[in-house]
């Protein structure tokens, strides 16, 4: 399939190129010696993605610890309460350690182990990635350090003692919003330091080349799975597939297995609390192109001309950029991106638990809420919802802030 002169058929084979673009967005802007590090991770990433010693060990994992497959399930009475179009839900919440991280993260700690690495670095918002890279640091006997900005380590407890359970060691960020933005500077820093010994392992489809191109593969067996098992379920394809969009890790995976299938694509942000700056997160909806964190893609900017501050429920969300690759099928076209607001998110949670039995991730309630929305629209048809993670992490928080529904 050809989608504005993008030949699909082929896509993965030539995007990104070799220096790591997708278009003109991706690449790598880091200084010398951490792009020296950089090209010893492509090297050895490029060797071993193709080694069948790799891939069975890494599908052995993914069956054997992980639990893969992971299910698709239909929502029915969700469906019901929507009108005629039938919902149905990838349910990488049942993926072990609660969400879709421990996808790559597995698979970054193996490769850290195949370089001769003692020790893993990495960033988080909501706390999965950081739970998850702990999980895979201690499955490999890797040490592990998290940075984490000082507001999530509040919002986030649960997962805060996860890390600290399994082994990792937790440092708080104070600086600036204390959120997601300043834990990936932050890890950086700390990995400007130690890149001989260790590996960053970024927790999406951001940062330099290669990592939005090895998330991507990493997690592109949640879209294979699901495209598999919903022309078993169905004998068709969906008319559309919904998932949440921060950095855009879960999102990538979901649509890699459908980009050169005749359906829509859906990337959803989150609008927060309204459109103006500092209200919301979402970049591709209302960002221009820049540079942060060592790659070109689509930002949210302040007077300055720098990152602006951002703000959504979701911790896994408030990020002002986005995977370069992201930005690219934004600009041809291929994925609509649009956005949902904190109210309807939140309304979204509550009526999946109700309604399924499934508390889902507040990252996750945003699809949920654009496909409740364009279910309504569409009158007929089945909508396929990534359902990145679930919603334990969230609890304490959501009945805190918005308590609990009579």
């Amino acid at each position: 399939m050809k989608y504005a002169n993008v030949d699909f058929d082929t896509y993965f084979r030539n995007y990104p190129d070799a220096n790591g673009y997708f278009g003109k967005y991706g690449g790598s802007f880091i200084p010398p010696e951490l792009q020296a590090a950089m090209d010893e991770i492509t090297e050895a990433y490029m060797t071993i993605c193709k080694s069948s010693k790799f891939i069975n060990e890494l599908r052995r994992i993914r069956k054997e610890f992980q639990g893969r497959p992971t299910p698709v399930s239909h929502l029915e009475r969700l469906s019901a309460s929507l009108g005629n179009v039938q919902l149905y839900a990838k349910r990488e919440d049942l993926n072990h350690t609660g969400a879709h991280k421990l996808n790559h993260c597995m698979g970054e700690a193996l490769l850290a182990k195949y370089m001769g690495k003692k020790k893993v670095i990495a960033e988080t918002g909501a706390g999965q990635h950081g739970v998850a890279l702990a999980t895979a640091a201690a499955y490999f006997g890797l040490d592990c350090d998290i940075y984490m900005g000082a507001v999530d380590i509040k919002k986030q407890a649960p997962n805060v003692a996860r890390m600290k359970i399994l082994g990792a060691r937790v440092v708080e960020v104070t600086d600036g919003l204390q959120t997601l933005k300043e834990a990936v500077d932050a890890a950086f820093a700390a990995y400007s330091r130690e890149y001989k010994e260790a590996i960053y392992c970024i927790g999406s489809v951001v940062g330099p080349h290669p990592f939005p191109m090895m998330v991507r593969d990493f997690q592109s067996v949640v879209g294979i799975e699901a495209r598999s098992q919903y022309l078993e379920m169905t004998g068709e394809l969906p008319d559309a597939v919904v998932a949440c969009v921060g950095g855009g890790s879960n999102a990538m995976g979901m649509f890699a297995g459908f980009l050169n299938d005749p359906v829509d694509i859906y990337g959803i942000e989150p609008l927060g609390r309204g459109p103006a700056l500092g209200d919301h997160a979402a970049s591709l909806s209302y960002g221009s192109e820049g540079i942060m964190h060592g790659f070109n893609s689509i930002m949210l900017k302040d007077e300055n001309g720098d990152p602006a501050p951002v703000y959504s429920v979701a911790s896994g969300l408030d990020y002002p950029s986005s995977g370069p690759e992201h930005a690219f099928l934004h600009d041809i076209g291929r994925v609509k991106y649009d956005v949902v607001s904190d109210e309807e998110t939140i309304d979204a949670f509550f009526k999946l638990s109700r309604l399924e039995g499934i508390i889902p991730a507040i990252e996750s309630a945003h699809a949920v809420a654009f496909a409740m929305k364009l279910a309504q629209q569409m009158k007929r048809g089945a909508i396929l919802i990534n359902l990145s993670g679930r919603g334990d992490k969230d609890m304490d928080y959501v009945i805190e802030k918005y308590g609990i529904p009579d």
